[in-house]
């Protein structure tokens, strides 16, 4: 959310195009003048302001004294691989609203609690570990299809492996799970769309929606 009394759009530094603030990325200067991403929006000082996509945040570096310097009107700093760190950051902030569907309930864990909660027409979304068995991806996919219009079209997240699923979620050998109906559901899934966006995977394979 754009802070109070702020602008709820901004322009792009890189292709001047103004969009909302939710389609942005702030940059500020840390103390010792180096750009910093400001996922939250929240911190102090002038901020410039990149649209949220990888590769024009990777523009911004590589042209970082007329993006940035221009912006902040200073000298700036810029360590290589910004756009890969907002990336990580991105991933990070996704994970973590992940253990927060956990400490919420409104997740299930384990292809036969995820059948059942599919047959039960309680799903928002569908999680798969990127190195899951596409067999298995397959059968719950079909079950979804099978269900009413609450499982049928359930955004389907395919970012993270088993490893990181684990590790959010404080359990072992997380392959499957299946997102509730809930705030904490969507707080995820809003943060799921922003990295696929910014990784340029919007309806891509990797994330996509039931389509029976």
């Amino acid at each position: 959310m754009p802070r109070k009394n702020e602008p709820t759009e901004r322009q792009c530094a890189v292709t001047r195009e103004v969009h909302p603030v939710s389609s942005l990325i702030r940059f500020v200067l840390d103390p010792e003048g180096q750009v910093i991403p400001d996922l939250k929006r929240k911190l102090p000082g002038r901020g410039v302001w990149v649209t949220a996509a990888k590769d024009v945040v990777a523009v911004a570096e590589k042209d970082r004294k007329k993006i940035f310097g221009r912006g902040f009107k200073s000298e700036v700093r810029v360590e290589p691989g910004l756009a890969e760190r907002v990336d990580e950051l991105m991933e990070r902030s996704a994970l973590q609203a992940l253990s927060m569907t956990r400490k919420a309930g409104d997740l299930v864990t384990g292809y036969a609690k995820v059948e059942a909660a599919l047959r039960g027409g309680t799903v928002a979304g569908l999680i798969h570990a990127s190195d899951a068995a596409e067999d298995g991806v397959r059968k719950l996919a079909a079950v979804a299809a099978g269900g009413n219009e609450t499982a049928n079209g359930c955004q389907i997240v395919r970012l993270f492996d088993s490893m990181q699923l684990d590790l959010a979620l404080g359990r072992s050998n997380v392959i499957h799970a299946a997102l509730l109906a809930g705030q904490a559901s969507e707080n995820f899934l809003a943060r799921v769309r922003d990295l696929e966006r910014f990784r340029g995977l919007t309806g891509d394979a990797d994330s996509e929606k039931s389509d029976a």
